[in-house]
């Protein structure tokens, strides 16, 4: 198994709760077309309560390039997203709306203040601004 299919078993085997990587019970599985391919495709990413819904940023680790979910969410933007719920996981539709240049700089301020990590990611992206996108029930 890769790291994705590991910890989105980990995911499910403790109803939503992940250990790994300090995930805890923000993990969120995106079920995502893909763009070119039309397959659908999970991936699993940090996700953060939102007013209106969950928030993910493509952060990709710190790559230059976006990772492939963005480019699937652009494209397709009504996904199933997984997530813990109050009794275990809790599988719900959502769309997702990419989050404008008025609201980027607080979404992204809750990701660095949640994992010092993300601001780490910055220093090998080579100047790439990472894609937040808000996730809402449909």
């Amino acid at each position: 198994m890769g790291f994705n299919e590991d910890i989105i078993s980990e995911f499910r085997d403790n109803d939503g709760m992940v250990s790994t990587m300090g995930f805890g019970s923000d993990l969120v599985v995106l079920h995502t077309v893909g763009a070119r391919s039309g397959r659908e495709l999970e991936s699993p990413l940090m996700g953060l309560p939102s007013d209106g819904g969950i928030l993910v940023v493509g952060s990709a680790a710190g790559s230059p390039k976006n990772p492939a979910w963005v480019y699937n969410l652009r494209a397709h933007p009504d996904i199933t997203v997984e997530r813990r719920g109050d009794d275990g996981i809790v599988t719900e539709q959502v769309r997702a709306r990419e989050l404008g240049d008025d609201e980027w700089d607080s979404a992204w301020t809750r990701f660095t203040d949640r994992s010092k990590g993300f601001a780490e990611y910055t220093k090998t992206a080579q100047g790439r601004r990472f894609p937040i996108f808000e996730l809402t029930a449909t």
